[in-house]
């Protein structure tokens, strides 16, 4: 699902809540190393997300943020941040040629570089995390 989380938005902040879990607490952040990811640098998207990039001539960035049953991938368009809400059952990641990773829920996807290491140990928890807690039957849900 596809918002604008510019502002605060009781009812944005619930659906997000409901989907991929609440925020870590503070003490589950730092034994976890960090939840969010460097900056990663946008090379390709679906058109739903590509008509907003268009929008503006900065440079197409977003980072992830990881919540206890899914992720968050922000990113800006004009003066507005977006977020694409993927719970860890729909997530599907494919590292692919050329140093980059493409993230997909349904019909949004996302293609981001992965040219360095930082990105690629990030990428590698997150893999991890969602190996973890990713429910096996439909009852865990």
């Amino acid at each position: 699902m596809l918002l604008n989380v510019s502002y605060s938005d009781k009812n944005i902040t619930k659906k997000i809540d409901d989907t991929v879990g609440k925020p870590f607490t503070l003490k589950e952040r730092w034994e976890m190393k960090g939840i969010g990811s460097p900056k990663l640098h946008i090379t390709d998207t679906c058109i739903e997300i590509q008509n907003l990039l268009i929008l503006d001539n900065n440079l197409n960035t977003c980072n992830i943020e990881m919540r206890p049953k899914g992720i968050i991938i922000r990113f800006r368009s004009l003066l507005e941040t977006y977020g694409l809400i993927i719970p860890y059952y729909k997530l599907n990641i494919y590292k692919g040629d050329f140093a980059q990773y493409t993230l997909y829920r349904d019909h949004y996807f996302i293609k981001v570089k992965s040219d360095t290491k930082a990105v690629q140990k990030y990428f590698k928890k997150l893999l991890d995390y969602k190996a973890d807690n990713t429910p096996t039957s439909i009852e865990d849900l």
